[in-house]
C-alpha cells in the first residue's frame, strides 16, 4: 500500500469531516438564531405591532403597471424635450385636460428634460403622472425657481399667519440669521397632491371645523380587526373613513396612557390643549359589516372602550395617485439655512389613500418628498442627490400605513428619515443613508412605527468617552415631546463607520431625546457598539445581525400563510 496516497486519503477525509462539522454546527446556529427571532416577534412579553399592513391596499395589491387608463401625452398639449424652453403652459394644459376625464387617466411625459415653472398641482384621484424613468435617458423635470417665488396658491396662508402669531422665528445669528420659519421648511412641493377646500394640516383654531361623526365607536382591541359601534346603519362594506381618537380628559386622558404607558416623561401640551382634534388618527377600510359589528382591514393601533373613547368620521381623500418614473432637478445652490428654506421641495403629498410614488429621482432639494394626512402609500426606488444641504430627506407626517421601500438619500439632510407627527405603523425599509443620516422621530404622538434593515455610513464625532454617533436625531417643539411613542421599533440596522473611530473602538450609538417603550434590536456592522438611548428601550442583539432581515417582510409572509 502506497503510505502517500493514504496519508493524502486521510488528509482530505478529516478535511470534509472538519468542514461537515462547520456547516452543521453553521446551520443550526442559524436554525436556533432564527428560531429566537421567530419567538421573540410572537412573545407576549414583548410587543411588536403588526407592521405589515403598511403600504399601498394594506400591502395585499401589486401597484398597477398597465391598468385600464385614459393616456395624455404633454407634447399632444404644445410640450417640446429638449428644446431648452418653458414647457409649463403646455403641461398644466395637459393637467387641466386630465380633469375632465372620467375614470383612471395617465399623464404622461417621453424622455427628454422639460422646464418647468410653476406647481404641477394634482387635486384629483384616479391619476398617474408617469415619465421614463429617472436615469439619464428618462424624463427630467427642471425646475428653476423655489415655491417662495412660484407659489401664488392660498393653501399654506393658515400656516403663513400661524407662524407670525406665535413669533415661530429661526435665529441664528452666526450667518446673520433672524427671520420667521419658512412656510415652505416642511410644506409644499412642485409636484403638489391635495383635494381642493382641504387642511392638510389644521393650525388656527378659528378654522376648525366640527368633526363629520359617523358613528361611536363602543369596544375595540389593540391589534384586532373587530369593532363594535353604537349604530353601523350607515357603514358599508368598501367604505374608507376614519378612527379617530380624542383625548377629552386632560393630562389624565386614557388614550395618552395608551400612546405613552407609564413614563415618567413630560407629555406636552399639545396632547391635552386641542380635545377638539383627534390626538390619533386610523384611516381604514370596512372589510365587512355584521349588525353593528365590523371588521377594518388593519388591526386597531388602540383599545376603545369608556376610558380610550374613539369614533368613525369621515375622511376627505384622493384615491389612486401614482407618481412615477421622473427625475426631478433643482439648480445648484447653498440653503440659506435651517427653517429658511426657498422652497426647492420635490413632492408634496397629502390626503392620500392607496396612492403610490415610485422611481424618482432628486437632484439639489431641500426636501425630497413631504407627506401629510395619508394613508396606505407605498414610496419606493427613491433617490436623491446633490449638494444643498436639506431639511428632510423623506418626511411621514400623520400618516398611517405608509410604506417607504429602497431610499437612497445620498446628499446632507437635517432629516434623513422622519417620521413625524401623529405618524403611526409606517415602514422605512432598506432605506441607505450616505451623509451623515438621521433617524428622526419628530415628536407629536408618533408611535408603532418601524426603521427595517436600514444601512448608513456615518463618521462618527468624539467626546471624552471616545467616538460616538447621533443616529436617532429627533426634532419637535417641547409641547409634541417626548420624542416619540411606544413600539416605535429599529430592527436589523447596520452600520459603516467611515471615519472617526479605529477598528478596535467601540463607537456608542446615540438617541437622547426619544421617547418610551422603543425596540432596539439588531445593531450591527464594521465596528462594535453600545446603544445609549434615552428613555431605555428594551434592546437585542447588539453587535449582530438578526436572523430575520426585515420584520415586515417576515410579517407580512406570515400574515399571507393565514
Amino acid at each position: 500500500m502506497n503510505t502517500s496516497n493514504n496519508r493524502i486519503y486521510i488528509d482530505v477525509f478529516i478535511r470534509v469531516l472538519i468542514s461537515s462539522i462547520i456547516l452543521s454546527t453553521s446551520a443550526s446556529s442559524t436554525a436556533n438564531t432564527a428560531n429566537d427571532a421567530e419567538s421573540l416577534i410572537s412573545s407576549s412579553k414583548v410587543y411588536l405591532p403588526d407592521y405589515s399592513y403598511a403600504g399601498y391596499h394594506f400591502g395585499d395589491k401589486q401597484i398597477p403597471s398597465n391598468g385600464i387608463t385614459t393616456n395624455l401625452s404633454v407634447t399632444d398639449f404644445g410640450a417640446i424635450p429638449n428644446d431648452n424652453r418653458d414647457d409649463t403652459k403646455a403641461i398644466l394644459r395637459a393637467i387641466t385636460h386630465a380633469n375632465t376625464i372620467e375614470g383612471h387617466v395617465t399623464v404622461s411625459f417621453p424622455k427628454g428634460r422639460f422646464i418647468v415653472k410653476d406647481i404641477i398641482k394634482i387635486n384629483r384621484g384616479n391619476i398617474t403622472v408617469s415619465g421614463k424613468g429617472m436615469g439619464a435617458g428618462g424624463t427630467q423635470l427642471y425646475f428653476p425657481m423655489p415655491l417662495s417665488i412660484i407659489d401664488k396658491t392660498p393653501n399654506l396662508d393658515e400656516l403663513r399667519k400661524y407662524l407670525r402669531l406665535h413669533n415661530k422665528k429661526q435665529r441664528d445669528a452666526e450667518i446673520y440669521i433672524d427671520d420667521y420659519f419658512s412656510e415652505y421648511s416642511w410644506s409644499g412641493g412642485v409636484i403638489w397632491v391635495q383635494k381642493e377646500g382641504t387642511r392638510p394640516v389644521p393650525y388656527l383654531e378659528e378654522l376648525d371645523r366640527e368633526p363629520q361623526v359617523i358613528t361611536i365607536a363602543k369596544n375595540g382591541r389593540r391589534g384586532e380587526r373587530l369593532l363594535e359601534l353604537n349604530d353601523a346603519s350607515h357603514i358599508s362594506e368598501g367604505d374608507v373613513l376614519r378612527i379617530d381618537w380624542h383625548n377629552k380628559d386632560g393630562e389624565q386622558g386614557g388614550i395618552i396612557e395608551s400612546i405613552y404607558g407609564e413614563t415618567d416623561q413630560v407629555i406636552g401640551s399639545h396632547h391635552f390643549n386641542f380635545p377638539n382634534r383627534p390626538l390619533v388618527m386610523q384611516p381604514t377600510q370596512i372589510q365587512s359589516v355584521r349588525g353593528n359589528t365590523v371588521e377594518i382591514k388593519d388591526p386597531l393601533l388602540h383599545d376603545i372602550n369608556q376610558d380610550i373613547p374613539a369614533h368613525l368620521s369621515t375622511w376627505e381623500h384622493l384615491d389612486e395617485v401614482g407618481i412615477e418614473g421622473l427625475s426631478i432637478e433643482f439648480p445648484s445652490g447653498d440653503t440659506y439655512g435651517h427653517h429658511v428654506e426657498q422652497g426647492f421641495n420635490g413632492i408634496y403629498l397629502t390626503g392620500v389613500f392607496n396612492g403610490w410614488v415610485r422611481d424618482i429621482r432628486f437632484n439639489n432639494a431641500d426636501s425630497a418628498i413631504l407627506t401629510e394626512n395619508s394613508g396606505n402609500v407605498t414610496i419606493s426606488n427613491i433617490h436623491s442627490y446633490g449638494s444643498r444641504f436639506g431639511h428632510y430627506g423623506i418626511h411621514l407626517g400623520s400618516v398611517h400605513n405608509v410604506l417607504v421601500k429602497d431610499a437612497k438619500i445620498m446628499n446632507p439632510t437635517v432629516h434623513t428619515f422622519s417620521i413625524n407627527t401623529k405618524s403611526t405603523k409606517s415602514v422605512f425599509l432598506r432605506g441607505e443613508g450616505f451623509t451623515q443620516p438621521t433617524l428622526d422621530q419628530h415628536a407629536g404622538a408618533n408611535h408603532q412605527n418601524l426603521y427595517d434593515n436600514m444601512t448608513f455610513h456615518i463618521e462618527t464625532e468624539r467626546d471624552e468617552n471616545d467616538p460616538y454617533y447621533d443616529l436617532w436625531f429627533g426634532g419637535g417643539a417641547g409641547y409634541w415631546q417626548p420624542g416619540h411613542g411606544r413600539y416605535n421599533t429599529t430592527w436589523n440596522s447596520r452600520i459603516l463607520v467611515e471615519s472617526g473611530a479605529d477598528s478596535n473602538e467601540t463607537v456608542r450609538i446615540l438617541g437622547r431625546t426619544e421617547g418610551p417603550d422603543a425596540r432596539v434590536i439588531g445593531i450591527y456592522g464594521n465596528r462594535k457598539f453600545e446603544i445609549e438611548h434615552n428613555p431605555s428601550p428594551h434592546i437585542e442583539q447588539i453587535n449582530s445581525r438578526v436572523a430575520i432581515p426585515s420584520l415586515y417582510e417576515y410579517q407580512k409572509q406570515q400574515r399571507s400563510k393565514e
